[in-house]
């Protein structure tokens, strides 16, 4: 079997150097079953756990160092926020098992790739939903699964990757005296962790949207092979960000449903917006894909294009050889008697001729607009 070669892609907008789909690790689009799912997790190597306790007279961080001090925090009359950065199976279990954490959401949380959802499981509120990033290097879409669970007083939230996250706006205004944030119930806090989570995904939407229109131009000055294939790679980012978040439209729309007495009344209007938001974001990876969809049919018509040039200028220069190979197969034939053939200047004259028709041709043809 002929082994393929990479295509080698030069520069052509350094903005979209990036965009070469043959440097990029080629992201998996189809589903696998999701009961193997937990099989698959490989434990994080670095793990952190950090606890927001507050109220309105205060707040403290901390970094946890064992477990027991996590534990500590359950019983406490003050509100706290649990973040475990790194998923390692054993502390996975251990709190779901200290905080009365349904077997169900632990596996949940320990597998991987799995569709954003929203339960509401023995006196717990439990979603599962992507983080999304956009990579500047390779400018690739990465995502990260999290899991939050709301209890009565505390709100716990483990991710995958221990290095990045869109948290810190809420860290910074848990610590800020007199927020709403901090004068608000535990579910008022799950609302502001699912609110910066989808306002990243715009961020995500913008950096698609930058790309995609300076595709559009390449595609006007550079209908080629390598066009199409940045085409595709960009398509199959747009598909699969618009995957991820297609369902967190139902998972929002579980806590506006949600009869749970952890969900107080005045918080249904703010859960409300994060739904107004996930909506848009839905619209504008529609209307993405539709965008992709005409940079393809862009890059045909300019395909079509650029061969019609090349075909009319061939039939130009057909047209022009034509009978001008017509007189000489003429006088190319090999009967005595034809008269023009004992002429003296006979091959200057016929030369003549076939100069003077050939500048006749080219002067009705750029009068008629053909070339």
């Amino acid at each position: 079997m002929k082994k393929r070669l990479p295509i080698p892609i030069p520069d052509v907008l350094d903005a979209l150097d990036a965009l070469n789909p043959f440097k990029v690790k080629r992201q998996r689009i189809m589903n696998f079953n999701p009961s193997t799912s937990v099989a698959l997790r490989k434990p994080s190597e670095t793990s952190k756990i950090t606890v927001f306790d507050y109220s309105g007279n205060g707040c403290t961080e901390a970094t946890m160092v064992s477990l027991e001090e996590v534990f500590a925090y359950r019983d406490k009359p003050t509100y706290t926020w649990i973040n475990v950065d790194g998923i390692r199976k054993e502390e996975v279990h251990a709190i779901c098992e200290h905080y009365m954490i349904h077997p169900l959401i632990e596996e949940d949380i320990l597998s991987v790739g799995q569709r954003a959802k929203m339960d509401d499981i023995g006196e717990r509120l439990f979603c599962l939903l992507p983080m999304m990033y956009f990579s500047s290097e390779s400018s690739t879409i990465d995502q990260e699964q999290v899991s939050i669970v709301l209890g009565k007083n505390f709100v716990i939230s483990f991710q995958e990757d221990p290095t990045r996250d869109v948290f810190d706006p809420v860290r910074d205004k848990l610590k800020i005296a007199g927020s709403r944030i901090r004068n608000g119930t535990m579910d008022f806090l799950c609302y502001a962790l699912l609110d910066v989570i989808v306002d990243s995904y715009f961020t995500v939407l913008d950096k698609l949207g930058e790309r995609i229109e300076l595709m559009e131009d390449i595609v006007q000055h550079e209908p080629s092979t390598r066009t199409l294939a940045r085409i595709n790679f960009l398509r199959r980012q747009v598909f699969l960000f618009k995957r991820a978040i297609a369902p967190v439209r139902e998972l929002v729309n579980g806590y506006l449903k949600s009869e749970s007495d952890l969900l107080e009344d005045t918080v249904y209007k703010y859960y409300k917006d994060v739904y107004d938001h996930i909506i848009q974001c839905n619209d504008l990876a529609d209307n993405y894909r539709d965008m992709i969809l005409n940079v393809q049919e862009m890059y045909h018509t300019q395909l079509n294009l650029k061969l019609n040039e090349i075909m009319k200028v061939l039939a130009v220069v057909t047209t022009l050889l034509t009978p001008l190979t017509l007189i000489a197969g003429i006088y190319g034939m090999n009967f005595h008697n034809m008269p023009e053939l004992e002429s003296r200047n006979g091959y200057f004259y016929t030369l003549g001729g076939m100069g003077l028709l050939l500048v006749v041709m080219i002067l009705i043809f750029r009068k008629r607009g053909w070339f």
